[in-house]
C-alpha cells in the first residue's frame, strides 16, 4: 500500500455510487498532500478500497476531467502540475530558448528539411502558390519527452542556406541570423485550442484526455513576411502569459 493516510471505507450500502466515493476520498487525500511524490497506480487503487478496476477508471476519469491528475496510456497517473514552460505573449520567442530557460534539454526529431510547395503556406508568405518554398519539420522534446510539432516554411531565397544545417540541437532564429542575415523585427500570432488529428496526437504521446495548442505565426523582417509557422504544442506542459495593467491594459506587441 503506498505510504499515507489508510483510506476511508466505501460504503455499498449508500446511493452514491462508489466511484463517486472513491473521487471524493481521493481528493480529501489529495488536500492533505499526501500523494504529493507520486500517485497511486490504478491495481494500487483497486487493491486499496477493494473495488473493481471499472470503479477505479471511472473515478479516475472524473479526476482528469476536472484537471487534478494527468495520465497518459501506458504509463503512471501524476497530479496535474503548472506547466513545465511559460511564455509570455506580445513578444518575439523561440521555443529553443524557452526550453533551455525552464531547465529542461531541448532537442528536436527532424522530420523533414527540403523544398516543397505548400499552397496555403505560400498564401500566407504573399507567394505564387507554385513558389518553392522552404520547409523544415521537427517534433521538439524538451527533457526527452514530447512538447510540439513545429512545422516552418520560408521563401527559398530566405532559407536556402539553411538546407544544411543540423536542427537537433539549435536555435531556429539564430541559425536564420547567422547563415542568412534574416532577424525578424516582428508579426502576428494566433494561439487557439484545437482536437489533433490521430497521427500528429500520436507524435506528441498526447493521451485522450490532454488538450492542444495550435500557434500559427507569420514572421517578418523590416515589414515582409519571411516565415510562416504552425506548431502543435502539448497544453499540459505549455502556456503563455500576459501582462496587463489597469492604466495600459495588455502588453501585446502590434501587428506588423
Amino acid at each position: 500500500m503506498e505510504k499515507g493516510q489508510d483510506p476511508s471505507p466505501l460504503d455499498r450500502a449508500s446511493p452514491v455510487p462508489l466511484w463517486a466515493q472513491l473521487q471524493d476520498d481521493l481528493c480529501k487525500r489529495l488536500e492533505t498532500g499526501e500523494f504529493a511524490d507520486t500517485f497511486p497506480a490504478e491495481m494500487a487503487l483497486v487493491a486499496q478500497y477493494g473495488v473493481s478496476r471499472n470503479t477505479v477508471r471511472e473515478a479516475m476519469r472524473r479526476l482528469r476531467t476536472q484537471g487534478v491528475v494527468v495520465a497518459a496510456r501506458g504509463k503512471r497517473p501524476r497530479l496535474a502540475a503548472e506547466t513545465e514552460i511559460e511564455q509570455p505573449l506580445g513578444a518575439l520567442y523561440s521555443l529553443f530558448a524557452s526550453v533551455e530557460a525552464s531547465g529542461l534539454e531541448q532537442r528536436s526529431v527532424v522530420r523533414a528539411l527540403d523544398v516543397r510547395t505548400d499552397g496555403k503556406a505560400a498564401e500566407h508568405l504573399g507567394c505564387s502558390q507554385t513558389t518553392s518554398l522552404f520547409h523544415l519539420e521537427r517534433l521538439r522534446l524538451a527533457g526527452g519527452e514530447p512538447l510540439a510539432l513545429d512545422r516552418v516554411w520560408m521563401p527559398i531565397e530566405v532559407g536556402a542556406k539553411l538546407l544544411d544545417v543540423d536542427f537537433s540541437h539549435t536555435g531556429f532564429y539564430d541559425e536564420l541570423l547567422s547563415r542568412a542575415g534574416v532577424a525578424l523585427t516582428g508579426g502576428r500570432e494566433q494561439i487557439r485550442a484545437v482536437v489533433p488529428g490521430d497521427d500528429d496526437r500520436s507524435v506528441l504521446q498526447l493521451g485522450p484526455d490532454v488538450a492542444a495548442l495550435a500557434i500559427d505565426r507569420l514572421g517578418c523582417a523590416r515589414g515582409e513576411p519571411v516565415e510562416w509557422r504552425h506548431t502543435l504544442v502539448r497544453g499540459d506542459r505549455f502556456s503563455v502569459l500576459a501582462e496587463f495593467s489597469a492604466r495600459d491594459g495588455y502588453q501585446l506587441a502590434p501587428d506588423v
